[in-house]
């Protein structure tokens, strides 16, 4: 899925569209975010309780995604290459522990 680049490759290339700090920042809590819904989302199939809240963090994760490019200056990776959005959450696992 990911062609026949190494992982460490698709990361450093994440890294190089997020240098600005408020976009690190944003990116540093908005990708936590999206995952915690996407599993609430799962755990909404069987207590439907979870699926609004799960909606709301999604939307937020998101949105501190866009406002972290807004001052980053630059769109997405994904708008390039759609499996960037597979890419995210390794960059933020590197970066917590203090390889990105």
């Amino acid at each position: 899925m990911l062609g026949n680049r190494p992982m460490s490759d698709w990361v450093a290339q994440y890294a190089t569209s997020h240098q600005h700090p408020v976009n690190r920042l944003c990116h540093t809590f908005g990708i936590p975010l999206i995952v915690i819904s996407i599993l609430m989302g799962i755990a909404g199939i069987f207590y439907n309780v979870l699926l609004w809240p799960a909606l709301g963090v999604f939307l937020l994760g998101w949105i501190l995604q866009f406002i972290g490019h807004y001052f980053e200056g630059e769109p997405p990776e994904f708008f390039k290459d759609w499996r960037f959005l597979f890419v995210g959450l390794r960059w933020w696992l590197a970066k917590i522990s203090g390889k990105a």
